[in-house]
């Protein structure tokens, strides 16, 4: 049997000591990210990373006031209360030393050229872009990043939530377009000594099917 422990010891880590993550290190957990596979090896991704605490804790601000600002939107008390319930998850990279922005580039092929401009064929042009290539390099980069931090003795966790603030925090650290659209954020440290567990999986049989 292969011995894939690497992958098994990772879990989202959200407390981290008041310790510096050395750039080499971080250089090297970026370099894992750059061998994950991408479409048509476009490798449309760009990554920045923030290792000013004040910079991380103005961006942390700026999403705890879009998410209470989405709060206060709902209808029913229940959903602002749920909304509410979650911002501490939202916000849990403020104390990281390093937080590492995740970007993707728009994904080019021939196929969308062929199909947006044929009004007749906006179904098959849905389907086409439904698989959202360029989301998927992103996920496929951060899982190495993930992978890379962990087996290098350090704690991450991959974070989507905080995008609902994506213009606030350009505000903050400034707009290229070039690097592309920012899509997930994660936050890098050494772990507190006590983390939560890993939450356990849904059994195989549960989701995998075979077709023989």
């Amino acid at each position: 049997m292969a011995d894939l422990d690497f992958i098994y010891k990772r879990k989202s880590i959200r407390k981290f000591k008041d310790q510096e993550v050395p750039k080499e290190d971080l250089m090297e957990m970026l370099k894992a990210a750059t061998y994950a596979p991408s479409g048509k090896n476009q490798q449309n991704w760009h990554f920045t990373v923030i290792t000013n605490k004040d910079k991380i804790q103005e961006i942390a601000k700026v999403v705890a006031d879009r998410h209470t600002e989405i709060a206060n939107l709902a209808d029913e008390e229940k959903n602002k209360d749920n909304m509410n319930k979650f911002l501490k998850y939202y916000t849990v990279f403020k104390n990281a030393p390093v937080l590492v922005l995740f970007y993707a580039k728009p994904y080019k092929t021939i196929e969308y050229e062929i199909l947006k401009n044929k009004p007749e064929c906006k179904d098959l042009y849905d389907i086409a872009i439904s698989s959202k290539s360029e989301i998927q390099t992103i996920g496929a980069a951060i899982e190495n990043f993930l992978l890379a931090a962990a087996n290098m003795g350090y704690g991450a966790c991959y974070m989507t939530g905080p995008i609902h603030s994506r213009d606030k925090i350009y505000e903050i650290i400034g707009r290229n377009e070039s690097k592309g659209e920012l899509m997930a954020l994660v936050p890098v440290g050494v772990p507190e000594d006590k983390t939560a567990p890993q939450p356990k999986r849904l059994p195989l049989e549960d989701v995998v099917s075979f077709i023989d």
